[in-house]
């Protein structure tokens, strides 16, 4: 089973800002959250991250070696990391969700996230038959993973929503993947 976990929550989540590259650590709650995800996913057999402070932190709560895997990281926003969402403007938005390979000045589209996604997944298939693995990353690497596993295209990513902390489960077998769950967040009950 390929269980793709989000990050525990930051201060640049709480406070509604695109966080794409920029390098943050876990607030308090996110690290509760963490040892709450990890708690309920319970022991696995591999654990990989993205190379980013909050999903190391995170990954950490399971106790294991972590491999890194630079396909995780999030999507780069480029001149947006760091920008309160609101702050946006609507003509951005519009052209964001209208298409795929827009990108903001300075970053990466979604169709290029969706095509180093596609291939982290399709490396970890064989693996993920016959063991547990845990991928901790963030929204847009979980939505083109969901993607991948559905068999649809990267215009997907703007009709689904990923929470701090949740879990996404795909099995793989010879069939190829079949999406099991998506945005769990049943183990944060209290924690919040």
């Amino acid at each position: 089973m390929l269980i793709v976990v989000r990050h525990g929550r930051t201060e640049a989540n709480r406070d509604g800002r695109l966080l794409g590259r920029l390098d943050v650590d876990l607030d308090e709650l996110g690290r509760r959250q963490a040892a709450a995800l990890a708690a309920r996913i319970g022991p696995v057999d591999r654990v990989v991250s993205s190379p980013l402070r909050r999903t190391l932190q995170t990954a950490d709560a399971w106790g294991r070696d972590v491999e890194v895997d630079e396909r995780w990281i999030e999507l780069d926003y480029g001149d947006l990391d760091g920008v309160p969402m609101r702050d946006v403007e609507p003509s951005t938005w519009r052209s964001w969700r209208g298409d795929v390979t827009f990108a903001p000045p300075g970053g990466e589209s979604t169709a290029d996230l969706g095509r180093r996604v596609r291939a982290a997944c399709d490396d970890l298939v064989a693996d993920a038959v016959d063991r547990d693995i845990v991928v901790v990353s963030h929204v847009s690497p979980i939505k083109a993973a969901a993607g991948w596993a559905l068999g649809v295209g990267d215009e997907i990513a703007w009709r689904m929503f990923v929470a701090p902390a949740s879990a996404t489960r795909i099995a793989t077998s010879e069939r190829g993947p079949s999406l099991h769950g998506f945005n769990d967040v049943s183990h944060l009950d209290g924690v919040d």
